[in-house]
């Protein structure tokens, strides 16, 4: 009689149990996530990332912007700033991506420019001439005017448009801009030397 008894309890708290493994069964377990490259502080743009630069970071598939780098960042040039925790994608690193839509031939040719006030009123998509100018400290002789200096600067590449211009830093070296050229054009910028400064044209 008393197994009798103790039967029905123990045949519910069995049940109970089971209802709850089949819940918890049933639960959904963690949202599956997508591990990327993200920046591990802020960077300024033309950084040449290393190991340090990036972290890897879980997302959500859905949070995952197109085109994010998994690996294989160290070594790869930004074309412009990134802040803490923003995922890396191909498009802020130098190479194909920004010159998607640009013809045959063309590179990306990093440029800085010597005054940043000028940068800050380019956009991505203008048009300009790049100058080579003497130093802003150089020396006019007394028999010539002020500005007689800038009778030597030269254009070194017309017409050519601008990829990305990050925000400038102010500092003595100037800002970047990201230029779409030629390599004969790109050749010429690296060789044109430090003083940069830049018109704004018709695209």
């Amino acid at each position: 009689m008393r197994h009798a008894r103790l039967r029905r309890p123990l045949a519910a708290l069995f049940a109970a149990a089971a209802a709850g493994l089949a819940l918890l069964a049933l639960r959904p377990g963690p949202p599956p996530s997508v591990r990327v490259l993200a920046a591990a502080r802020d960077l300024p743009a033309g950084t040449t990332l290393t190991a340090s630069d990036v972290r890897p970071v879980a997302l959500p598939p859905s949070a995952v912007p197109s085109g994010a780098l998994r690996t294989a960042a160290t070594g790869r040039t930004l074309a412009g700033p990134m802040r803490q925790g923003e995922p890396l994608t191909d498009a802020r690193v130098l190479g194909d991506a920004l010159l998607h839509g640009y013809g045959p031939g063309t590179v990306a040719a990093p440029v800085r420019i010597t005054d940043p006030d000028a940068v800050r009123l380019l956009h991505p998509g203008d048009h300009i001439d790049v100058l080579t100018h003497p130093p802003p400290e150089s020396p006019t002789p007394a028999e010539q005017p002020p500005d007689a200096r800038w009778s030597t600067a030269k254009t070194v590449v017309s017409d050519v448009p601008v990829i990305t211009a990050p925000p400038p830093t102010e500092t003595a070296e100037g800002a970047l801009v990201v230029l779409a050229t030629s390599r004969p054009q790109a050749l010429a910028l690296a060789t044109a030397g430090p003083y940069l400064s830049l018109t704004i044209t018709s695209p």
